[in-house]
C-alpha cells in the first residue's frame, strides 16, 4: 500500500511541479504539497494499481518511481507548452510595437517579461479558470490513471515524441494567433514607406513609433476574443497530444 501511494504521489507531484498556474513559483510550497497529497490520497483509493507491490523489490521500486516522475513531468510539460501559446503571441506583438526593452516582473513565475505578454497571459488565466479549466487538469490525471495505472507508464519514445510535437504546435498556434496583427503591422509599414516616398520632408521614424504603439494597443483589445476562443482549442490539443 505504501509503494502504491508513493507511485501515485510521484506522478502527481511531478505533474504539479511544471503545471501552469498551480505550479507557479508565486504559489506557496505548502499549498502545492497539500494539493499533491490530497490528490494522491484520492487517486490512490479510487484507481487500481498496475502492479502487485508484494512482488516488487527495491531496485524495481526505484525504477518505477523514476518512470512515474518522467511521465508526470511529460504530462505537465505538454500542458505548460500549450498554455504558453498566448504569451508567445504577446511576445511577437511586443516586438512589432517596439516594446522589447519594456519589462516587468511576472508575479506567477517571478521572471522578467514584457508587459503586453504578461497582460494577455493574466487575462487568459482568468478566462481559463472561469471556464472551469482547472477541471481539465484533474481530467488529465484521471485519464492517465485509467490508461496507465500506477506502476505502468508509456515508453520514453512516446513521451519525448509528444513533447516535441507539442513544441511545434505551440509555435504554429502562437504565430496563427498573432497573424492578424502581423498583417496589420505590415500594412502600416507599407503605408509609412509610401508616405516617406510621397512626402520626403516627413519624419517617418517620429511618426512610426507612436503609430506602432497605438495600433498594437488597439489590436490587443481586438485580440481578446481570440484569447477566449483558445481555451476550447487548447483542450482539443491536449486531448490529441497527451499520452493518455
Amino acid at each position: 500500500m505504501l509503494l502504491g501511494f508513493a507511485l501515485v504521489l510521484t506522478r502527481i507531484s511531478s505533474f504539479l511541479l511544471v503545471l501552469p498556474v498551480f505550479g507557479a513559483k508565486g504559489l506557496p510550497v505548502q499549498i502545492k504539497a497539500a494539493m499533491a497529497v490530497f490528490l494522491s490520497l484520492f487517486f490512490c483509493t479510487t484507481t487500481p494499481l498496475g502492479i502487485n507491490p508484494a512482488q516488487i523489490f527495491l531496485t524495481q521500486a526505484i525504477v518505477l518511481l523514476a518512470g512515474e516522475a518522467i511521465y508526470g513531468l511529460a504530462l505537465g510539460l505538454i500542458a505548460a507548452l500549450l498554455f504558453s501559446v498566448v504569451q508567445l503571441s504577446g511576445y511577437i506583438i511586443e516586438q512589432q510595437m517596439g516594446l522589447t526593452m519594456a519589462e516587468i516582473i511576472n508575479p506567477l513565475t517571478e521572471e522578467e517579461v514584457g508587459p503586453l505578454a504578461s497582460l494577455l497571459e493574466m487575462i487568459f488565466i482568468l478566462l481559463f479558470l472561469s471556464a472551469n479549466g482547472h477541471h481539465l487538469f484533474l481530467l488529465i490525471l484521471s485519464k492517465s490513471y485509467g490508461t496507465f495505472p500506477a506502476g505502468t507508464v508509456p515508453t520514453l519514445g512516446t513521451l519525448v515524441g509528444g513533447v516535441i510535437q507539442t513544441g511545434s504546435v505551440m509555435f504554429v498556434a502562437g504565430l496563427r494567433l498573432a497573424a492578424p496583427m502581423l498583417a496589420a503591422f505590415l500594412i502600416l509599414m507599407v503605408a509609412l514607406a509610401l508616405l516617406a516616398r510621397l512626402i520626403p520632408e516627413m519624419d517617418v521614424f517620429f511618426i512610426g513609433m507612436p503609430a506602432q504603439a497605438a495600433l498594437g494597443l488597439f489590436l490587443a483589445a481586438a485580440f481578446l476574443p481570440l484569447v477566449g476562443g483558445f481555451v476550447t482549442e487548447m483542450a482539443d490539443w491536449m486531448a490529441k497530444l497527451l499520452p493518455i
